[in-house]
């Protein structure tokens, strides 16, 4: 019996490569260097949403290259950013939703809404289920009212539910970890980890300070989940799972 295989490369910000059997899943390549993708494998790119630390419209250029890929974009994108040769190759998807590729050896892709823009991934392929967060996140600051900050704890709440009640707990979970939320960095995915959970969780979003992934693991509070945080320490780093 085939190994059931992934392995996940840590691109640029929130960019990821996730490499199963039959497929390659690349979440939100704005930026950075890709490792060399096999041919043989259906490459699906998936964006969560239009901000540019996001979205690049390079990525239009990966299949010019690469012979079997697909494009899986938040509806946030306006269509006439995809190259009217592409057109038939990409799926608009909002929250909420579910859809099946048959590519890639069949992948089940479902969404949720983010608290900013666009939305998050949950994605099934080749016998391993990937979660990346996109912008959804409980971005509380120090700076917003006490309003602000009690209703975005609550949809981002809503949304983990949300997953919670699907059964599922993701292999990987790519989750923000922004240091410019000062003490409430570690909120979201501490949230996510005790709501939801996966088997390793890859810190994102942190803009080149990496510190914050040893920060997180130094509190006490992640002391359940702190051997599942993935020690990401520089871009093409890659994790076997």
């Amino acid at each position: 019996m085939r190994r059931t295989f992934m392995k996940i490369t840590y691109i640029h910000h929130s960019g990821f490569l996730a490499e199963t059997n039959q497929a390659l899943l690349l979440f939100d390549f704005a930026g950075g260097i890709l490792p060399p993708l096999d041919p043989a494998k259906t490459l699906v790119v998936f964006v969560s949403h239009r901000h540019e630390d996001h979205f690049n419209p390079d990525i239009f250029t990966l299949a010019d290259s690469h012979p079997h890929t697909v494009y899986v974009l938040s509806d946030d994108i306006w269509q006439n950013r995809v190259p009217e040769k592409h057109f038939s190759r990409t799926h608009f998807i909002d929250p909420g939703r579910m859809i099946h590729l048959a590519e890639g050896g069949g992948i089940l892709i479902r969404t949720f809404r983010s608290t900013d823009e666009g939305l998050a991934f949950l994605v099934e392929a080749g016998g391993k289920t990937i979660y990346h967060a996109g912008d959804l996140n409980d971005w509380q600051w120090n700076g917003e009212s006490l309003s602000w900050n009690h209703t975005m704890k609550a949809n981002y709440q809503k949304e983990l539910e949300t997953i919670h009640r699907l059964g599922i707990i993701p292999d990987a979970a790519m989750v923000p970890l922004d240091g410019r939320q000062e003490d409430l960095f570690y909120l979201g995915l501490h949230e996510f980890m005790c709501q939801v959970g996966a088997g390793m969780v890859f810190p994102m979003h942190f803009w080149n300070d990496f510190s914050v992934i040893d920060r997180l693991k130094s509190l006490e509070c992640s002391d359940s989940y702190r051997d599942k945080i993935a020690e990401i320490q520089r871009e093409g780093q890659s994790f076997e799972i």
